[in-house]
């Protein structure tokens, strides 16, 4: 009775596994992978194992529908191996005698059809002679679809091998049938056990290596074989001892294995599952290979080519920075960053992925000694190194707001030549944080390769510029030459116009309208010009400031202003320094609704004069301010100018050697700052 018991739930477990796997292939169908053509056959595999079950409480000879389900599903697994090898090569490149070979077992089907109908009493050696053939001929169409159809799909390399151990089993089942005229109980039971087995590898190779079948399958130790290859040797080595732990028990007593098998087959179903939905279980198990199987971490050859690949692609000047981050993350698994790029004088954050909104990412100054560290020993930053000195050793470095970036992992520099382009920040992957020399070399190669890539993108991005400054200087030639030709007329009218001195009237008011219209010419001439040397004075930047504001308040009274009392002088050009600031102070009113309000502060002291011109207008995103704002002959003004009033005013500030800072949100307003240096005398 208890060996009814254990063969019932071993075959019942086996039926289960074996309806995954059914599954696991109607899934595939939908995928449209090839081996889902094995679904019939895993379903009548799966048929055969129930009509055990139900006859368990007979002896196997007596079970006349057992015979006939038994010769079925040799015949369904063959059939299935028939199709994919059609499927697979051409009918002439297939030999004449295997298509004969595949179909010898259908008459052999249909005499047990005919004699479980008829309930005919079958000589048992009969019944295992005819069993054992049909075994023989599944594992020569098992060969077949190896030599023919294997050499380049992993999946029906791991569909074949499991398919031979499951018909080498039941060649010596049967033939131990046939030298000793009766089926041994315990390789009966242990049939159960390896259709587990079997079946439970291929519904979990059918899922693993699922829209993988492009890849080779050859039997080297690469990375991804290796993993789905460990996977299976634990699944196996579990059930291993899950049975040999059931045997041992069954055998010095106790009534133990249908736990045993039941702890099987919620396993397997657990396993499959797990397996199924995780990412990160795989993830882990990939990483725990990569430490202990393999000399190197990574596969640089798949890891540079994903690389190359990535920055391969065409991209605009604003997309390259995402391209290189997402280049990065799929190599190191990080889940955010950001990105750092040299401009003016700092290196501003350009891209950010993956991190808070709330969090502010700051400018580094290009002469700062982390900026510094970064050129000249081309080092990797690792923030939470610890007690390694190794690591640590520069971390006294690090900006303050570096600590603000929440699970930060490490800094990596874009050096090219002699030049830090800019940096990265990652944060931590979920996998595998810790650090050895193939990340940093990994992570240093990365750096000089995306530096290549931004620097690129960046000297397009100037060549652009100067191009349209080109059509610029031409269209700014012509003005010249034509005012040139223009003013000459005026003057000539001016000196003609002594002549008729008889006529006073006429002659006092167009000397009065030619004379301004010469002044006016030659102010936008003055203007016009690149060198503006002879203009540049000694100035009050209070009264520069108080000018701008007075030519702007003209147009909307809501301006206020709170200027310092205490004097500072610039040497600069007057029209360029005012027109600086009026430029500013207009585009805050025009953003400024006429509820709303713009205010103008200038505070002073030894060495710096500090404006700020806030307003509460519409505001302008992180991407706008440091991606296009700053840009020439980009306008969000229709037809309202050429786009260059911000970027010549920052190249000014900058000539002026001082600091020009943004700081918006959409919908709150916008507050710029310009710093300058100035003198008491």
């Amino acid at each position: 009775m208890e060996y009814d018991n254990v063969t019932f739930m071993a075959y019942l477990s086996a039926a289960v596994v074996a309806a995954l796997l059914t599954l696991t292939y109607i899934y595939q169908f939908f995928k449209e992978q090839k081996t889902a053509i094995f679904a019939p056959a895993a379903a009548v595999h799966t048929l055969n194992l129930l009509v055990i079950v139900a006859g368990i409480s007979q002896p196997w000879p007596a079970t006349h529908w057992t015979f006939f389900f038994e010769c079925l599903h040799y015949n369904i697994w063959t059939l299935s191996v028939y199709l994919t090898l059609k499927a697979s090569a051409s009918n002439s490149a297939l030999p004449r005698s295997l298509k004969i070979l595949f179909l010898i077992g259908w008459p052999v089907t249909l005499f047990a059809l005919v004699a479980s109908a008829t309930q005919w009493e079958l000589i048992f050696s009969l019944e295992a002679w005819l069993t054992l053939s049909l075994a023989v001929i599944g594992l020569v169409s098992v060969e077949q679809l190896f030599r023919y159809a294997a050499g380049n799909d992993r999946q029906i390399k791991l569909l074949c091998m499991n398919l031979a151990a499951l018909f080498l089993y039941d060649i010596y089942l049967f033939t131990h049938a046939l030298i000793f005229q009766q089926i041994d109980p315990l390789l009966w039971q242990s049939r159960a056990a390896v259709s587990i087995a079997t079946c439970l590898f291929m519904a979990l190779g059918g899922l693993l290596l699922l829209q993988r079948n492009d890849r080779p399958a050859n039997f080297t130790l690469s990375r991804p074989i290796a993993f789905y290859t460990t996977s299976l040797i634990a699944v196996g080595v579990l059930i291993t001892i899950l049975a040999l732990g059931g045997y041992y028990v069954r055998l010095y007593g106790g009534n133990w294995g249908t736990v045993i098998y039941s702890l099987v087959l919620i396993g397997a179903v657990l396993l499959i599952t797990t397996v199924f939905v995780s990412t990160t279980i795989r993830s882990r198990l990939s990483v725990l290979i990569n430490k202990h199987l393999f000399r190197h971490k990574y596969d640089y050859r798949s890891e540079w080519l994903r690389l190359i690949n990535y920055l391969a692609q065409p991209a605009e000047t604003s997309e390259a920075n995402e391209r290189a981050f997402f280049a990065v993350a799929s190599v190191t698994k990080t889940p955010g960053g950001a990105i750092w790029i040299r401009k003016q004088g700092f290196y501003e954050p350009v891209y950010q992925s993956g991190l808070p909104s709330y969090i502010d990412l700051q400018e580094e100054p290009v002469d700062s000694p982390f900026c510094q560290t970064f050129l000249q020993s081309e080092w990797v930053f690792f923030p939470e190194s610890g007690d390694n000195l190794a690591l640590s050793q520069y971390n006294e470095y690090l900006p303050p707001w570096v600590h603000n970036i929440p699970d930060l992992w490490l800094l990596f520099p874009f050096i090219v030549g002699d030049e830090l382009i800019g940096f990265m920040a990652l944060t931590k992957p979920v996998a595998d944080a810790s650090l050895t020399w193939e990340d940093l070399d990994l992570l240093k190669t990365m750096g000089r390769q995306l530096a290549s890539y931004l620097k690129r993108h960046q000297q397009a991005e100037q060549l652009a510029e100067g191009r349209q400054f080109d059509t610029y200087n031409k269209l700014v030639a012509f003005i010249i030459h034509d005012l040139n030709n223009l003013i000459a007329q005026q003057a000539l009218v001016v000196r003609n116009a002594e002549k008729h001195k008889d006529k006073p009237e006429f002659i006092d008011d167009a000397i009065h309208t030619i004379s301004n219209s010469v002044d006016r010419m030659n102010n936008l001439l003055k203007k016009l010009r690149t060198d503006g040397k002879d203009l540049i004075t000694r100035l009050s930047i209070n009264d520069i400031v108080k000018k701008a504001v007075a030519e702007c308040w003209r147009q909307k009274p809501m301006l206020t202003a709170e200027i310092s009392d205490d004097i500072r002088y610039i040497e600069a050009d007057e029209v360029r320094l005012v027109m600086t600031f009026t430029h500013f102070i207009k585009n805050a009113l025009e953003a400024t609704p006429d509820d709303g309000r713009v205010h103008v502060t200038l505070r002073c002291d030894d060495h710096e004069a500090v404006i700020a011109i806030e307003d509460t207008g519409s505001g302008m995103d992180w991407d706008f301010i440091h991606n296009r704002l700053f840009k020439p002959f980009e306008t969000t003004k229709s037809g309202k100018g050429m786009g260059i009033g911000v970027y010549l005013s920052r190249e000014y500030i900058n000539d002026l050697s001082g600091t020009l800072n943004v700081i918006s949100a959409v919908g709150e307003g916008t507050t710029v700052t310009v710093t300058l240096p100035v003198t008491q005398e």
